[in-house]
């Protein structure tokens, strides 16, 4: 209970600090979604991008 009240004097008293608290949330969650979402992309699909073959087809320059 004392978390909440806490909680609710920090950033849920004002609207100023409402609305930066929920712009922030947004933004923070939106970055850690997105590098989740590469990072999940890339291991389900580990040997079949470009990125993890291209030394197959790299031409050497002798």
């Amino acid at each position: 209970m004392a978390l909440l009240r806490q909680a609710y004097s920090a950033l849920f008293r004002r609207t100023s600090t409402f609305a930066l608290s929920i712009v922030l949330g947004a933004v923070l969650f939106e970055r850690v979604f997105d590098q989740g979402a590469d990072a999940l992309f890339e291991r389900l699909n580990e040997g079949k991008l470009w990125k993890h073959i291209k030394h197959k087809y790299d031409q050497s320059e002798d």
